[in-house]
Parts: structure tokens; sequence; C-alpha cells
């Protein structure tokens, strides 16, 4: 019955094929009604449905795959109608199975007969590397099946991989092998059979990071790894070891049996920290006591050890009970032991308001009731202990000054910010994220705060004058060099991003000094830093803009991460900030990368106003200077004259020397060596 079912099916599709050609055949034949049309277009549509493309069959086979696999039972099987599809394809479609997206599914599932019969009936390659995508951060990896079986937890899978030959040290795109994988999950069976399989314990990921690294959540799992040969001591690009990790987590039990194995408690990290500094900093209270009552530490580092911890503790957890108790834990130590000088000897800063560390019970005693100066001191016992370079030094710096913004003391917030600001430069120079970040954060803080003063007639024009000059100083002073560094190619978008940001800053500072100066001395002292940056002629990197020009556009705003849910502030244009710059010789006619000079920007319809344009063209800027695509101010200001009033008469601005020069510019008439020198240069600004 099926049998002639089969044979009735393919003689009715041979007919419907024999219709549709020829239809076809006779297309050419015009259809006189609307019902032929129909029958026409339905057996084109039949004919065309027989057809199979082999590649969209083959990926809904893939699909189809996928689909059984996401609703299958650990143990089940695929579908026999599955089964018969994928087996038609030849072997080199069926090797690369596990590239397809998402074919790594029955690996990650665990289903063992699914993943069998794809390695042993389709020879998928099983070091095929698919995507393995990580729920938690929804990050992809590129990895081999055996890799995320192992992360999976699943061990029969594992098994399976392993007996057919999968190579046990493959790495993924981080360098990651399966077994440092397994690790980092703490699927204990899954490593220790891979061990016994001769999986390399010792091979770092590309961050250097080892399989012991990878353990310290479980002390279990790092005795395992001890005892077959992990390198206890092995550190990775950031110079940490696993001892180093254990400490940053908390993990006690995983300390102790680090150096019982042999850690070496010395060893410093790339920022200097050991494991007594680096519990301090993580205010590991357990393993602080565990180290300081087991390790013989020399007194000096032991009383600096309890002072950096009374700072953790009040910078961290904001718990003063404890950061007294540890302080005048610190102080007995070095009266005893007769070493109350501290090391290294602390310069007073400005940035803590000239404040010297404490000495004695007294001193503490003393500042003990105040908090914004107990506060100081934790800073300056960071700074002290840890250098003025190290990451939580700054951080602290960072994190106080904002706890102060957050309450609207705003000097206290610049005092700390700018100290964070000087110790970037100094370490990093102003090409560098955190530095343009700082940098950015300080000068919206200082915009917001004159805004502020300005509304409720606070009377501390003089300190922030004094602020913004020592900004405005610390920012420029090796600007120049800064921008030939950038002359050097190859010249990387996020450093030279960083550098137009930091110009920007300046301008803002620009007009911040011009806002805070009262006295003769602060106007001279304005107009002779403003004057020095002009003489710099520096330059924006990405297109050539000059100071001026970028004080002529509104588009010049600051953006900072610290105040992401507030509008920017629009400073620019501002008369006084345009006016100081021409007074102070900045140049007019200067161009930039597109052409255009800083009165071509000031026509723009966002920027337009009357007295910018004025203004401009007051210190010579010519009206008729073409930029690069040939369009002159001229033609904006008509333009917008057309929509709006405009006092600017052009005709006052263009004189028959500019007409002249237009046209020999214009025709390409030879001048050069035909007229003098000077109005050589003067033909010059009008070509484009």
């Amino acid at each position: 019955m099926r049998n002639k079912d089969t044979q009735k099916e393919k003689t009715l599709k041979s007919g419907r094929l024999a219709e549709s050609v020829s239809w076809l055949l006779f297309g050419s034949v015009k259809i006189k009604n609307n019902f032929s049309k129909i029958a026409f277009l339905r057996s084109l549509n039949m004919w065309k449905s027989l057809k199979i493309d082999p590649v969209n069959e083959r990926d809904s086979i893939f699909h189809d795959l996928i689909e059984e696999c996401k609703h299958a039972a650990p143990g089940a099987r695929l579908s026999y109608t599955l089964r018969n599809k994928l087996e038609k394809y030849s072997q080199e479609v069926r090797r690369d199975i596990w590239a397809v997206p998402h074919c790594l599914l029955p690996v990650k599932k665990g289903q063992v007969e699914i993943v069998e019969y794809l390695i042993t009936v389709c020879q998928a390659d099983i070091e095929q590397k698919g995507l393995y995508e990580v729920q938690e951060d929804r990050s992809t990896h590129v990895v081999t099946p055996l890799w995320c079986a192992a992360v999976s937890g699943k061990l029969k899978v594992v098994e399976i991989l392993l007996k057919h030959g999968s190579d046990i040290n493959a790495v993924s795109d981080t360098g990651s092998t399966p077994v440092r994988s397994a690790c980092f999950m703490t699927h204990f069976e899954i490593v220790k059979y891979l061990v016994e399989n001769g999986a390399d314990i010792n091979k770092p990921n590309y961050n250097g990071g080892t399989c012991l690294i990878n353990s310290v959540q479980s002390a279990q799992l790092c005795d395992f790894l001890l005892k077959n040969g992990a390198d206890v001591n092995a550190r990775d690009i950031q110079n940490k070891t696993a001892l180093h990790y254990a400490i940053q987590e908390h993990r006690l039990e995983t300390t102790r049996l680090l150096l019982k194995s042999g850690a070496n408690y010395n060893a410093k990290s790339r920022y200097g920290d050991d494991a007594l500094q680096m519990a301090c900093l993580k205010g590991a209270t357990r393993i602080f006591d565990y180290l300081t009552t087991t390790i013989s530490y020399p007194p000096d580092k032991l009383a600096n050890a309890h002072e950096l911890m009374g700072a953790t503790y009040l910078d961290e957890h904001n718990d003063l009970g404890d950061a007294l108790f540890h302080w005048k834990t610190a102080l007995r130590i070095r009266e005893n032991h007769g070493i109350l000088l501290k090391q290294p000897v602390m310069p007073t800063r400005e940035g803590y308001r000239y404040q010297k560390e404490f000495e004695s019970m007294e001193e503490l005693e003393n500042i003990s009731a105040d908090l914004d100066l107990i506060r100081l001191q934790s800073l300056i016992i960071a700074e002290r202990i840890l250098g003025p370079h190290h990451k939580d030094t700054i951080f602290r710096l960072m994190y106080r000054g904002a706890s102060y913004a957050d309450i609207m003391r705003y000097q206290r917030c610049i005092d700390l910010w700018r100290r964070a600001l000087q110790i970037r430069i100094e370490k990093d120079s102003i090409l560098y994220t955190d530095t343009c970040f700082t940098a950015q954060a300080l000068v919206r803080l200082m915009i917001d705060y004159n805004v502020k003063s300005t509304i409720n007639r606070e009377k501390n024009t003089r300190q922030r004058f004094h602020d913004v000059v020592s900004t405005f100083k610390l920012m420029t002073n090796n600007i120049v060099e800064m921008r030939q560094l950038l002359t050097i190619k190859p010249v990387y978008k996020r450093q030279a991003d960083f550098f137009d940001k930091i110009l920007k800053c300046i301008t803002h500072l620009m007009y911040l000094m011009l806002e805070a100066m009262t006295t003769e001395k602060d106007k001279q002292l304005v107009k002779e830093l403003i004057t020095d940056l002009v003489r710099k002629n520096v330059k924006c990197v990405v297109l050539e803009d000059s100071i001026l020009h970028l004080c002529v556009s509104k588009l010049n705003t600051i953006r900072s991460s610290y105040f992401m849910d507030e509008e920017p502030i629009m400073i620019f244009p501002r008369e006084s900030v345009v006016r100081c710059l021409l007074q102070c010789g900045a140049p007019v006619n200067a161009k930039n990368e597109l052409g255009w000079t800083p009165l071509h920007v000031g026509t723009m319809p966002y920027n337009y106003s009357d007295w910018l344009i004025k203004l401009l063209l007051q210190y010579g800027a010519h009206i008729d200077q073409p930029n690069a695509a040939g369009k002159t101010a001229c033609e904006a200001i008509l333009d917008i004259s057309r929509h709006s009033s405009s006092e600017v008469h052009i005709l006052n601005y263009i004189t028959l020397k500019c007409l002249c020069a237009t046209v020999i510019s214009r025709h390409k008439i030879q001048y050069e060596n035909q007229i003098p020198k000077t109005l050589e240069n003067f033909v010059k600004l009008h070509e484009p």
C-alpha cells in the first residue's frame, strides 16, 4: 500500500513539474484573464518549491539538531529522522558541526549519547572550536568541546572526548586550558580526572593565571593541585601569586595551606603589595591576625601594617572604632621599640591642608573628635605606606573626594581631586585614561562650584582662583611635549581623544580664571598664563583646532562619568574668553584640518552671535577666506541674515584688496615672485 502511494505521489509530482515547465515554455503567450494569471503563478511557485538549496537544507538540519538538544533529556538520543538527514552528508560537512553556532549545546548539557553519536557516526572534529557563552556576564569564548565539557561540569562527556583522543591541553581564545577553567568553576572530580590523564596544571593563560591561582576559593582543590606538582609561587602578569589572590578573597583556610606549602609571604605584586600589605588593603582581619601571630615581622613593618589596616577600616568600612584601635596599637609598638619617626618622612601637602600625621597618643586623641581630620589622617597614612603612585592611594583620594561632593562640600573634594590629578600626571602623563577621567571630573566640579558660589554669593573667590590657576599650570606644564609625542606614528585614537579632551578642560579653566580674578595682580597673572599658552600654539589632534576654535564653539563641553545624570553646562562661545585670547595674540585666521578658521566655526547656526562675528572681524578675521571646500564665512552670514536679523554688514569688512586676492585665487593666476611677499601671504589666505 505504502509503495503504491509513493508511486502515485511520484506520478503526481511529475505531472505538476511537466505542467510548470509548460507554463514556463509558453510564458511569452499573452495571458488574457485573471484566472489564467493566478494559475500560472501557482504553478511557478510549485516548481520553485521542488528545487532544494543544499546550503539552506544543511542549515535547517543544524537548526533542528540544536532544537532537539535544547529540549532533550541528558541521556536522550537524536530522533531517527534527524539522524537519517545528518548521515546523508559527506564527512567533510559533518566534521565541522562544532563550529556551527550553539552546536556545543549537547556538550554543555551533558547529553552523552548525542555527543557519542556526533563523534562516532558523524565523524565530528573533536578539536573544532565553537562559541561558549558565559551566562553571568554574557561574554563569549572560542573553545574546544573538551573545554566546554570541563567548564560545564560534565564528567561523562569529558571521558568520552578524551577516549576519542581530544587534546587535553588545548587552549581557548584566552589561552586557558580545560583543567584551568575547571579549577575556576571548582569542578573537583573533573580536575582530578584531567590531571590523572596528563593535564598540565602549571600551564598559564595569556594573563599568566595558573590552575592554583584559579582554585583559591577551594582549599581542597588547592591541596590536590599542590600534591600533584603545582608551583605554589607562580606569578601572573600582575606579579601576583596564589597567596595574593587567597588573601584578596579572604580565604583563610587556603592562605594557611599555601603558607604551609612554602608560599613566599614576602613576594610583592606589581604595586609592591606583599601578603601582609594585601591583607591590610582588603581588610582581611582574620588573615591579618593569622599573619601577624604566625610570622615574625620587624616592629616597623608591624606598626605600618596596623596603621594601614586602621586606614582601611575608616575608608572602606567607615569604622572609626576599629581604625583608632589599630592606630593606637601601632603607636604602642613604636613606643616600645623606640621607632617614633615614621618612614618615609612625608612632606606636608596642600591637598591634605598641610596636616601632619599623628605621632603620639595625645595627638591622636586631640584629632579623634574631628571626623574631617581623621579622614585626612587615613589618606596621609595610605600615601606614606603605599606610595603616591599606588592604585589604592589614588582610588582613596577619588573616593573620599566624591563622598564630599555628594554632600556638597565642594572645596574638600577639589583639594583631594587636585592631589589625585597631580599624582596621575606625575605617574602617567595627560595621555592616559585615568588622568583624563580625573581632569574632566575636577574641572566639571569647579564649574559647578563656580555656578553655585555665584548664586549663593559665597566669599570664596580667592581660594577658587588659586585652585583654578594651580590646575591650569599643572595641565599645561608639559603640554607641548605631549602634543609632539602624538606626531609620532602610529597615533592611537584613544590617546588622541584624551589629549583633545584635556584641551577642552584647559579652555574651561581659562573661563574659570577670568571669572574668579579680582585684583590687578590676578588679571596680570591670567594674561601671562594665557599668552604663554597661545605662544605654544597647541592644537587638537583629531581636527587640529586651535584654542580659539574651541572657544567659539558650543560643542566645547565637558562630560564626566561622575556627572552622568547631568546635562553638560554650555560655557562657550564666551565673550570674555574669546576677547582675552585675541588680546593675547591668538591667531584669528588659523585654519584647522578642514580649512576652517574660528570665523567659519562662529558662523555655524548653533554658534552664531553678532557679538562673536563682530569681535573676530574686529581683530582681523577675513570674512572672505575660504575653507577647504571653498566656502567662506561671508556666504554663511548672508544665509543666516535671510532667515533672521543680523547686524553684521559684510560690505564693511570686504576691501578691494580682498576682492583682488579672491579673483587671483579663483582664476589660478600666477602671482608668486611677481608681487611683494607680504601680498603673497595675503593671497594665500584667500586660497581654499
